[in-house]
């Protein structure tokens, strides 16, 4: 692949996009990374998601403003309270607190704006219908449903200059495979924060959806751990 062929990759600084996005790179991709400082919680992601950033060698990392605080209804963007010791079976049966109203759709339609900026016809994401907290955005009908939506709502898709593509090389892995393509890229996790709900030091809880598969997903992989928890 010609290695000026141009990717919008979101990252929020965690496990998925940060595997997503050295996965763009093996694809020989140039980078264009985009972040979201939305009013969640903290802003420890950010701070990973740049950390990712400068490790992987990326073109531009865009970090953007959205107030979805405003908006509130998710416990990481309101002052509710962040669901902990969650077994996976009650994950999986209901949409939990922690979902953000319509933040992939929000997050996609600024990559989308970009990439037609940038004449990119590939807009990577790292999410995962298996190991997931219940997300309705992560699911692979929503993705289709996006990319039938790009082509269809913007200037490139209509005068034919580049038709988008969603890539989402996640979608069907597993947490613990997940880390292994990782590792084989040479990924540092270290670099990568998950938790909802840190410290004010930055440590991770250990107790959110989010840490609890993080934690699972290294133990299956059978790869140490290496987050700091509280």
């Amino acid at each position: 692949m010609n290695a000026t062929k141009k990717a919008v990759v979101l990252s929020s600084g965690g496990i998925d996009s940060t595997t997503i996005m050295a996965m763009a790179k093996h694809e020989g991709f140039e980078i264009y990374s985009l972040s979201f400082f939305y009013g969640q919680r903290h802003a420890f992601e950010l701070k990973a998601a740049k950390k990712v950033a400068d490790t992987l060698g990326v073109a531009e990392h865009l970090v953007i403003n959205i107030d979805l605080k405003k908006i509130g209804g998710s416990s990481l963007t309101d002052d509710i309270d962040v669901p902990k010791a969650r077994n996976e079976e009650i994950m999986t049966q209901e949409i939990p607190v922690t979902y953000v109203p319509a933040r992939n759709t929000i997050f996609l339609s600024y990559a989308l704006a970009w990439a037609e900026i940038l004449e990119s016809s590939d807009i990577f994401i790292g999410v995962n219908a298996i190991d997931y907290s219940g997300y309705p955005d992560c699911r692979p009908e929503f993705i289709e449903a996006f990319e039938n939506m790009a082509n269809l709502a913007t200037k490139a898709g209509v005068e034919g200059i580049t038709k988008i593509k969603i890539r989402t090389p996640l979608i069907h892995l597993t947490k613990a495979q997940i880390i292994k393509k990782g590792v084989e890229l040479g990924i540092d996790y270290a670099l990568t924060h998950s938790c909802y709900d840190p410290s004010s030091q930055g440590l991770a809880c250990g107790q959110c959806d989010s840490c609890i598969l993080r934690k699972k997903g290294f133990k299956e992989a059978g790869i140490a751990d290496p987050t700091k928890y509280n």
